[in-house]
């Protein structure tokens, strides 16, 4: 999906949302999954750098592991409906401008800002974003939700990848 098919009010994840379903902290890992499972028929956008993070993250693990874990992603992408979408001039604005992010990496306050200024909401577990009603966690499971059954069985293969700190997103 573009980000010509991008609309008002969409909900925006970030690389740890997204690869919070492969944490080692199961508590993070049945939350994050939960929101894609939830959102696997209405979709969610995602900042190409945050995809490229992702890719960053798996990258570093070895072979077999990165084996495991991309057909289940694979088959994500194509099942959910993710609009990658670039930083236009005016998230670039926005970001350097809001004195309240400065203190804030440069990617974080892209994010943030591309999730604000088409009016949308950003979901994350990285605890460095400021509390804000922009700014969402994804609900606390107890029982893990599962994904139709041929990507459940991928998903389950795919958690030979585990990342630690995955809410400390400083990747």
């Amino acid at each position: 999906m573009t980000g010509a098919l991008l609309v008002r009010s969409a909900e925006f994840v970030d690389a740890t949302l997204f690869m919070g379903m492969h944490s080692a902290d199961e508590r993070i890992r049945r939350a994050c999954k939960g929101f894609f499972v939830d959102r696997l028929a209405t979709g969610v956008v995602m900042s190409l750098e945050q995809v490229g993070r992702c890719d960053d993250i798996v990258w570093s693990y070895p072979r077999e592991v990165q084996d495991a874990y991309y057909p289940f992603m694979d088959n994500l992408h194509t099942d959910m409906a993710v609009a990658r979408v670039g930083y236009t001039a005016e998230d670039l604005a926005r970001a350097l401008e809001a004195i309240t992010l400065a203190h804030l990496p440069l990617a974080v306050r892209l994010t943030l800002g591309q999730a604000i200024g088409r009016g949308g909401t950003l979901f994350t577990v990285d605890t460095r974003y400021p509390v804000s009603a922009a700014v969402r966690g994804p609900e606390p499971v107890e029982v893990e939700p599962r994904f139709p059954d041929g990507l459940e069985r991928l998903y389950r293969e795919s958690l030979a990848l585990r990342v630690d700190d995955v809410a400390r997103g400083g990747w």
